[in-house]
């Protein structure tokens, strides 16, 4: 259930980027709405780098073999 949960907080903190992202390009803002806009898209940012950075180690772990790291290539699916 973790996964989950943390998985929604990733998509949400994304969606929620998008929209603000959006929101300050279309300069309807004021400088205040602006600036509070922007310190809470620098608070979802972090959000969502902490969540992928959390992946990565997960991902480094389930490839770690015999002590060391075994890379190996990302090979999407690919959509028929």
């Amino acid at each position: 259930m973790a996964r989950k949960k943390v998985a929604l907080d990733f998509e949400q903190s994304l969606a929620d980027l998008q929209s603000l992202v959006e929101r300050l390009e279309n300069g309807e803002l004021s400088l205040e709405d602006s600036l509070t806009a922007f310190e809470q898209g620098i608070r979802l940012t972090r959000d969502c780098q902490g969540a992928l950075a959390q992946a990565e180690q997960k991902v480094q772990i389930l490839l770690e073999r015999d002590g060391e790291l075994a890379q190996e290539p990302f090979e999407a699916e690919q959509p028929e």
